[in-house]
């Protein structure tokens, strides 16, 4: 009876190191050849954690090699200005983070002398970074064993077990399956998996390292559905003269993009004729249609003239950037 009573413990065992083996040599073999990836240095790994948040890797690459050019490390960041790491930042969007990024390594370099806590509960002291963000620091950058879980990371969970899971149930979830040898390299793993393999709509099984042990084969149906896109319209001008244009900053207390800057807005009204640009512009939920005019700005708008070689010195909202670059201006 003993023996029959420990047997699902021992099968278990087995196929979670079964799992494990299987996964670490498809990553192996398969990995996205990834800058952050080089080497296991705190401060890249956590510039790349922050930036890939709710940013596709595609969207990262180039930002992530110049935000290191000019910070290339924590102490240099912490010493640059607000607005130059705003600047640096810009096009990446979701410019909270690069704001708690600066605040972090203020503190790693006044209060740790410069020195990243080395496990994730120090981690999550630090501003901005939050229980995944803090695994996947401990664990690339200092083996600890403590797993993660993203979406990816859930969508393979899920389907692996055969069953949606919410919350804590997740994280245990995915801590048991921790391949504590190599944590760092099991978790970029299980990351690599879900956004390479374990896609949302069309799960590639034939070409999955652990088909075998799935419980789903991708058939698993995903809880909710994602909101509806809203459409909206905005107008913009470019004023240009003797070589500057005329840009705005956003409020200090603006609820978005505080500080940044930008076009200034026209009314809705004043967009009779063609205008000179018209393009496509996607923030969360909404899709905006941004129609451009040559044109003065409207009274009382609070800007002033930057000549054409500072404007990428600028911290600007992704959206001007794109019409400024559209525009020939950067």
């Amino acid at each position: 009876m003993k023996a029959n009573h420990c047997r699902p413990s021992v099968d278990r065992l087995k196929k979670t190191s079964l799992f494990q083996r299987r996964l670490l040599a498809w990553y192996d073999g398969n990995r996205r050849d990834l800058p952050w990836r080089h080497d296991h240095d705190p401060y890249r790994v956590w510039l790349s954690e922050i930036m890939l948040q709710q940013t596709r890797v595609a969207a990262v690459l180039e930002h992530y090699r110049t935000f290191l050019r000019r910070f290339p490390t924590v102490k240099r960041l912490a010493s640059a200005r607000e607005s130059s790491v705003l600047a640096a930042w810009s096009g990446l969007g979701y410019y909270r983070r690069a704001r708690m990024l600066h605040a972090a390594a203020r503190k790693i370099v006044k209060d740790l002398a410069g020195m990243f806590p080395t496990n994730a509960e120090g981690l999550r002291a630090l501003p901005g970074i939050g229980r995944y963000t803090a695994a996947a620091i401990a664990s690339i950058a200092f083996d600890e064993p403590v797993a993660v879980v993203d979406g990816n990371v859930e969508r393979v969970l899920q389907r692996l077990l055969g069953r949606n899971l919410a919350g804590q149930e997740t994280w245990q979830a995915a801590q048991g399956l921790l391949g504590r040898q190599r944590p760092g390299d099991f978790n970029q793993a299980m990351m690599e998996l879900g956004a390479t393999v374990c896609l949302p709509r069309s799960p590639m099984c034939r070409a999955c390292p652990v088909s075998g042990l799935c419980s789903t084969r991708g058939a698993l149906q995903q809880p909710g559905k994602s909101p509806p896109q809203r459409k909206r319209e905005i107008h913009y001008a470019l004023h240009r003269e003797n070589g500057s244009v005329f840009l705005v900053k956003r409020p200090k207390d603006a609820s978005l993009m505080p500080g940044m800057w930008e076009l200034p807005e026209l009314p809705l009204v004043n967009t009779a004729g063609e205008p000179y640009l018209k393009l496509r512009h996607s923030i969360t939920v909404t899709d905006y249609l941004v129609r451009v005019s040559q044109a003065t700005a409207p009274d009382g708008s609070n800007g002033r003239w930057v000549p054409k070689g500072r404007i990428a010195t600028l911290p600007l909202t992704g959206l001007a950037r794109k019409i400024l670059r559209a525009a020939q201006v950067i």
